[in-house]
């Protein structure tokens, strides 16, 4: 079975859409919790995505990607946090950022469910095949999501979660690194080291939470 165009943006839009949205907005409940209210304030602390859509990030590049590749990737406009509001910023800075990744993992089990009850509901309804093709891609973008918001680079959530760990002085000089880590991941991008850094942890994530290669590669539209 081919997907048309339509069948995959109807099987991405949501995942994508609230894997990003639900990743800023925990940023912003955990920073609020913690003592910053900035986010509060801009009203950033909502499940509404139109709170959260990058017009480059949200619409124009998924899109594009849709049709070139069959894949979708983006991103929500970042939430604003004031670090010097934080009760304890160098510990409570590790919190807001972790909070990104951890709502990847909690979204990935959530469509985990979604795949299971497609696969028990499926002999009596057979459109509920889509269930399983949406939560598959759920499963799959929240995966390179947390992974790639892990990995130790700022301004990247691992790379914030490091600073916070690190020893004050050599947190320091590792804070001066961060006008290079935007270039570090284009150049990981652009040589193809960022797949091999991705893909392994994100195939296992989406392997453990009940995705299988088939489905992966229909909604891809190209084997892997």
């Amino acid at each position: 079975m081919e997907l048309s165009t339509l069948q995959l943006v109807i099987i991405w839009v949501l995942p994508v859409l609230f894997a990003i949205t639900v990743h800023e907005t925990a940023h912003g409940w955990v920073a609020f919790k913690r003592g910053d209210n900035t986010a509060y304030q801009l009203g950033r602390i909502t499940l509404n995505p139109i709170k959260h859509i990058d017009m480059l990030g949200t619409v124009i590049l998924p899109t594009l990607m849709l049709i070139i590749s069959n894949f979708v990737f983006g991103w929500a406009k970042p939430v604003p946090v004031n670090f010097s509001k934080l009760k304890n910023p160098r510990r409570d800075m590790a919190l807001v950022a972790l909070a990104g990744p951890a709502s990847n993992l909690l979204m990935a089990i959530f469509w985990a469910i979604i795949v299971q009850i497609g696969w028990l509901t499926l002999e009596s309804f057979p459109l509920t095949i889509f269930l399983i093709y949406m939560g598959s891609a759920g499963i799959f973008i929240n995966a390179i999501l947390m992974v790639l918001n892990l990995l130790p680079i700022l301004p990247l959530d691992g790379g914030r979660i490091l600073y916070s760990l690190l020893p004050t002085r050599l947190a320091t000089h590792y804070a001066k690194l961060e006008p290079f880590g935007l270039v570090v991941l284009l150049i990981l991008l652009m040589t193809g080291g960022l797949g091999y850094v991705l893909l392994p942890p994100v195939l296992l994530t989406y392997l453990f939470a009940g995705g299988s290669f088939e489905i992966l590669n229909l909604i891809f539209g190209n084997p892997i």
